[in-house]
């Protein structure tokens, strides 16, 4: 038998015409003639025929040895550090895969094939982009000469079906009382921040929230990457940032997208992450009416949001940090926090109300906030204007 699955490969593509499309079941077809041929030199296994027809076809018309991982639902995240060294979080850990590329060519392809579906461009005079799968998984890619050790893959997997919040009750992530609580906001129309560190579930949760949004609203998401699953609303417009490229010179920015939404008369703007000028379109537009949008951010506390959004809005315009701090709490009502705990569980730590300006100071009181392992209610909400104005019931 052939001492690898490269020369299968080889062969494959000698036998194939690169003039024409071929449809998969002709791929298959061309791989099953091959390995029927080589059997019958080479005695095989079923299950070793089944394997090699496997990864034949995934170097030929999927992500080569990353499509076994894709289909796994139990990972959540791919990371590939040059084209020998693969790890993966499995279940909150972290390990290293024991199969690797055959090339770094063969990597080299794997990417230019993720990216060319997006009709997006890396090289080396740009090396770093931003992708997505065709299953709405999120892809970083950077190359050399800023990655020192061979391209740099990661890929985070989402759920083919949408968390819900009942399924992060079940999860533990948070308590039935917390989720009714935040799900009377958002028909309410509570502005929300979404916060954690890398991983935490921010996109998940937001998505989780927005099964609440009432069907008749219309809302508008914004992203760098589409990766939101926004289920029952049907005015929905998604919308996406592009990178400019050598043939295509326009780059249309965060901050771009906010701004054209605004105009397009949305109850709602949901925009996927939050990280750098855009953060004073969006507060602004918070403050013009928008009630009930929602963003994420990455923070290391609810607290630290605050922060972190006053330096994003002044990366757009120089302003008074009293002008900026008056915005903030004027347009923004609740702050939820995100994290992981030492097995990697992702879970809500903290969810706090914004309530006013004192002294130039935003001033906050936590709502909930997990103690021992538990999250529990500490205050009452203050501002319950919204809330009584809304009159809808909660049904979890």
């Amino acid at each position: 038998m052939l001492s690898h699955k490269d020369e299968f490969q080889e062969q494959l593509l000698a036998q194939m015409d690169m003039t024409k499309e071929y449809e998969d079941k002709e791929v298959l077809s061309l791989i099953d003639d091959m390995i029927l041929n080589e059997s019958r030199q080479n005695p095989m296994t079923l299950d070793e025929k089944d394997r090699l027809r496997r990864e034949l076809f995934d170097s030929i018309r999927k992500l080569d040895i990353l499509s076994e991982l894709l289909e796994n639902d139990e990972i959540t995240e791919i990371m590939v550090n040059g084209f020998q060294n693969i790890f993966i979080e499995k279940e909150g850990k972290i390990q290293k895969y024991g199969h690797q590329f055959s090339s770094p060519e063969r990597l080299d392809d794997v990417i230019q094939q993720i990216v060319g579906q997006c009709n997006r461009v890396v090289n080396e005079q740009t090396p770093i982009v931003d992708a997505r799968l065709d299953n709405g998984s999120r892809v970083s890619i950077v190359l050399k000469p800023v990655a020192l050790n061979g391209p740099i893959l990661s890929i985070r997997r989402f759920p083919d079906s949408p968390i819900t919040m009942l399924d992060l009750i079940q999860n533990n992530s948070i308590t039935r009382d917390a989720a009714r609580f935040l799900q009377k906001l958002v028909i309410s129309g509570y502005s929300i921040m979404i916060g954690g560190g890398t991983s935490s579930g921010k996109t998940t949760f937001l998505n989780a929230l927005s099964n609440f949004i009432p069907s008749s609203e219309r809302v508008v998401t914004i992203e760098d990457n589409a990766e939101l699953q926004i289920q029952n609303v049907d005015n929905l417009v998604r919308l996406e940032c592009r990178a400019g490229t050598m043939n295509e010179s326009l780059t249309i920015t965060m901050d771009d997208l906010i701004k054209s939404a605004l105009r397009m008369r949305p109850n709602r703007v949901i925009v996927g992450e939050i990280r750098g000028p855009e953060a004073r379109s969006y507060i602004s537009s918070l403050n013009l009416g928008h009630d009930g949008s929602m963003a994420t951010a990455h923070a290391n506390s609810a607290a630290e949001m605050i922060t972190r959004l006053e330096t994003m809005v002044l990366m757009g315009m120089e302003l008074p940090l009293f002008v900026v701090r008056r915005q903030i709490a004027s347009g923004i009502d609740i702050l939820i926090h995100l994290g992981r705990d030492k097995d990697g569980h992702r879970q809500v730590e903290e969810i706090t109300e914004v309530l006013d300006l004192q002294k130039e100071d935003v001033r906050l009181q936590t709502l909930y906030d997990r103690k021992d392992g538990e999250l529990k209610r500490r205050n009452d909400l203050r501002n319950t204007q919204k809330l009584e104005r809304s009159g809808y019931e909660t049904k979890i």
